[in-house]
């Protein structure tokens, strides 16, 4: 009977933490650090506009322009707005989405948006950044042409637009399906329902080759005048089909300055599912309710981690780029559970939450080990949904968006997030599914898999992008290894043992680079080590010089296959000196360089940790400390390349709190170069982690010393679950090299941990 109590009254006091750790984020106003602009310019391409963590709408404007620089629809060079729509990319280098297209407008109706060179035929707007307010949760705008201010919130599956229009003027909104970013609409439909609701659909062809999402908006008036068009073309009666259509609702006039809101549901089931959706997540008409909450919801995500820093330029920065790593995987499900599967069949299972918009081959390195820290309750979900895909398509998803495999980079990067997830202990998923999953999918002979599978390498004359592909079966590989090794199967785990070292097979002893080979014994010639040819050469987005260190599952294998610690080093040192034409058809991914290091793209992102191998941390945090401050800026250009869906991101965050998973699935943090004066990790169970760090300062970049839970820590790396265990550590830094973590028993491995 004692234990029983006792054990009562630890789960209560648990409760309590859990209780008090989420009051003391929910107090703390972090939104306000959170800029929208950051990534704005240059090739950020990030979103802006209102949503909720994750959640399934983003509802922005959208410019008038097109082009690789609006691939989420707005660039801060622009100042047009065509139309505010519901979902938006964040960060991709390919543009999609921008689905069910909303302007308001004043006067005569136009269904066209125009051009800007014949403005006064378009519907189409110019604003101004001045006249922006942006936060986590709500945008709002003035259209200039109509003299409206435009405010736009949202909940997951439901946006929010409230539009106040200027007196004695007939307000119109223009529902343009026709409208989306980089794609084609295929098949669309609008209908009236009664003098408050319309619904629709709209399908299209793009990036993903056939998406389709359900609408139902609901209007806080009564539509006076509702008007179908096909194209331009007026038609008939309340309702139209076709890629062309588009409509008009029209409203009576009022006395004074006339608020109009809109609430619009989106599901990719059904408009009944999407008026469901309503109906749950915003049952009233409290616009700043809403929005009130969508701040909330934010300040919750954002102080899972509460940092202090010298300057405010460094708390907007952080609080930006965890922002950022929380657009996507968006909710691809309705609130009845049901979502649109890649099979395309409808199916309902509301054990878990489905999602979309995975960027895999760039999330794996670093923003999905950032989950399993700051999301850990949402991970289950993530390896749900792919496990899921896998039922579904066969094979674990590449780069999966709105129920459609685009099969977009290299690799099957949903392998090392499936076993990351297993090997830290998580719970939720089925792990002999994960591994039937992984394992199957590792050996399909699909995309270079069968000379893997024949040769240990892919000949470069059979696939582009050979070399690429073939580093990151090998990361793949390993991965497996571990999760067979924990499974007991040692079958298994000696052939992807075996499989992870391929990486060998791609390495030229002569010019002492990963390069494509054409047969076992020659390579594909010519050869520069500088030169890239976008989606035409062995490599992806990159060259030899930034792929030779493509092994973070195996370091030390290629400090050997390098010839030894010192070769290592020296070659390491010259990447970051180097200099070399890239060529006139590199990709440009390719940005951020020092030398030939490249920070605006993935394959990077894990080489200045490299150091503290070969027992020189100082300079990794040498690297570090300057990417952190000269790659990320407070500017509308300040990311210095496409900030793809959370990983340039989720880098920023991890370094700056002072690690980073080199290895991205055997659960050890390598120590960098911290950048705050503290930092406290709010875990689910209610414990924290702290990381304190003494004399931290631009000078004092290098760790001297590190206490774990008050006692000497000499590694230069830490394990995961030290973290989530909770504690503290204490980080002592000093403005000159030192010993902290030379010893060779001090260094990272590959072993799992």
């Amino acid at each position: 009977m004692k234990n029983k109590f006792f054990l009562f009254a630890i789960f209560i006091l648990s409760l309590t933490n859990v209780a008090q750790s989420q009051n003391r984020a929910a107090k703390q106003n972090l939104t306000k650090y959170v800029d929208q602009y950051i990534g704005t310019g240059f090739h950020g391409h990030v979103f802006v506009g209102a949503n909720v963590p994750f959640g399934a709408v983003q509802l922005g404007p959208t410019n008038i322009s097109k082009g690789w620089d609006w691939c989420s629809g707005y660039h801060i060079s622009d100042s047009t707005i065509i139309g505010f729509q519901h979902t938006h990319l964040s960060g991709t280098g390919i543009g999609d989405l921008g689905d069910v297209s909303i302007m308001p407008t004043t006067g005569p109706v136009i269904v066209n948006k125009g051009t800007l060179v014949d403005p006064a035929n378009g519907y189409f707007s110019l604003f101004s950044h001045k006249d922006e307010v942006i936060k986590p949760g709500y945008y709002s705008v003035k259209l200039k042409r109509y003299d409206i201010k435009a405010e736009l919130t949202a909940s997951t599956r439901v946006g929010f637009h409230q539009y106040t229009f200027p007196m004695g003027k007939q307000a119109n909104v223009i529902i343009d399906l026709n409208e989306g970013i980089a794609d084609r609409t295929t098949d669309a439909y609008i209908k009236q329902i009664d003098k408050y609701t319309i619904e629709g659909y709209r399908f299209s062809r793009g990036w993903a080759p056939a998406q389709r999402i359900y609408f139902t908006a609901v209007f806080s008036k009564p539509i006076a005048k509702f008007a179908v068009y096909d194209s331009t073309a007026l038609k008939q009666g309340v309702t139209i089909t076709g890629k062309n259509s588009r409509c008009a609702v029209t409203f009576a006039n009022g006395t004074a300055s006339q608020k109009l809101q809109i609430k619009v549901g989106i599901s990719p089931v059904s408009c009944a599912n999407a008026l469901q959706n309503i109906k749950t997540e915003i049952p009233d008409w409290d616009f700043n309710k809403v929005a009130a909450d969508a701040d909330m919801a934010w300040n919750k995500e954002l102080g899972r981690v509460t940092i202090k820093a010298d300057s405010l330029a460094q708390l907007k920065k952080f609080y930006t780029a965890l922002y950022h790593t929380m657009i996507a995987p968006s909710t691809f499900n309705d609130v009845n559970g049901e979502y649109w599967g890649t099979d395309k069949k409808v199916h309902k299972d509301a054990s878990f939450k489905n999602l979309t918009t995975f960027s895999l081959w760039d999330t794996y390195r670093s923003a999905n080990p950032l989950y399993t820290i700051m999301q850990p309750d949402r991970v289950p979900d993530m390896v749900n949904t792919m496990l899921n895909i896998y039922k579904q398509q066969g094979r674990l998803p590449v780069w999966h968006l709105m129920a459609n495999e685009t099969n977009t980079m290299v690799g099957n990067s949903a392998v090392p997030v499936i076993v990351d997830a297993y090997l830290k202990g998580f719970k939720g998923f089925d792990a002999n599914l994960a591994y039937e999953a992984v394992k199957t999918t590792q050996m399909l002979d699909l995309r270079g898999l069968k000379y893997v599978k024949r040769e240990g390498f892919i000949p470069a004359d059979s696939s582009r992008e050979s070399v690429a592909m073939g580093l990151e079966y090998s990361i793949n590989d390993w991965c497996i290894a571990q999760m067979a090794k924990k499974l007991g199967k040692m079958d298994d785990y000696k052939y992807f043992s075996g499989r992870a070292k391929n990486y060998q097979k791609y390495f030229d002893k002569q010019t002492r680079f990963m390069r494509g080979k054409v047969t076992a014994d020659t390579w594909r010639t010519p050869f520069s080590p500088f030169e890239s040819r976008h989606e035409k050469d062995d490599y992806t987005e990159g060259n030899a010089w930034q792929y030779t260190w493509l092994v973070p599952h195996d370091v030390e294998g290629l400090i050997t296959l390098l010839g030894g610690e010192k070769p290592f080093t020296k070659k390491l040192d010259s990447l970051f000196t180097v200099s070399g034409d890239l060529g006139a058809e590199h990709s440009p991914d390719i940005s951020g360089l020092i030398g030939q290091y490249a920070h605006g793209n993935e394959p990077s992102h894990h080489i200045t940790y490299l150091y503290a191998y070969v027992g020189q941390p100082w300079k990794t945090a040498d690297k570090v400390r300057y990417i952190l401050n000269n790659f990320y800026t407070t500017k509308a250009d300040g990311i210095i390349g496409n900030e793809d869906v959370g990983q340039m991101s989720a880098w920023y965050v991890l370094s700056t709190l002072g690690f980073y998973p080199v290895n991205p699935a055997n659960g050890t943090y390598v120590f960098g170069s911290p950048n705050v004066n503290s930092a406290v990790i709010n875990l689910p169970s209610g414990k924290q982690f702290t990381i304190t760090v003494k004399n931290n300062s631009a000078k004092n970049k290098y760790i001297t010393s590190v206490q774990l839970n008050g006692k000497a820590y000499t590694k230069s790396y830490f394990k995961h679950a030290d973290m989530v265990a909770g504690g503290d550590m204490v980080i002592t830094m000093t403005d000159k090299p030192g010993a902290f973590g030379t010893a060779v028993a001090d260094r990272p491995t590959s072993i799992v941990n």
